[in-house]
């Protein structure tokens, strides 16, 4: 019998395979929709009291991007291990300079029995973690159209 990986995506073979297809999506978008060119693995120094280098998704002199492509567990229950992520870039981009546009660019993954996507959902439950300048891209793949949040936008959410 093979070994079966609850945690593996469904349909799919590997989740850091479906990682990298989904920053593949982002980066085109931003190309294509927004005529923005970025540089993959964009590395910037930051830190509290001493500074390390750290690899952002994406990024270029003026934006820094990070991609997740989580979605809500099979039971519609939420992924609190892929959250815990989601609020460890938050306080990656709280240590970035104010001189970026810092954009979390997430997939769009509805839950029926919440009523409601998982962005939705974290904005909801984890506003206090989210700096003020971040804004949110929710990617629809069968349109493959984004919605946008800014912190006035996503601040009337919650």
């Amino acid at each position: 019998m093979p070994f079966v990986n609850n945690n593996q995506r469904q349909g799919t073979t590997s989740n850091s395979q479906v990682g990298a297809n989904f920053e593949n999506i982002a980066f085109e978008y931003f190309k294509n929709k927004e005529n923005i060119i970025l540089q993959k693995n964009f590395e910037l120094n930051i830190g509290i009291e001493h500074k390390k280098k750290h690899k952002f998704d994406f990024g270029n002199e003026n934006i820094i991007v990070e991609c997740k492509s989580h979605t809500w567990t099979n039971g519609n229950n939420v992924p609190s291990a892929k959250i815990s992520v989601w609020n460890e870039a938050m306080f990656y981009f709280n240590l970035v300079s104010k001189k970026y546009k810092k954009i979390f660019f997430v997939l769009m993954d509805y839950s029926q029995k919440r009523c409601k996507t998982l962005l939705q959902y974290y904005f909801e439950s984890y506003y206090h973690f989210i700096p003020k300048d971040v804004i949110f891209y929710e990617y629809f793949p069968n349109d493959k159209h984004c919605e946008i949040y800014d912190f006035e936008k996503w601040s009337k959410a919650i």
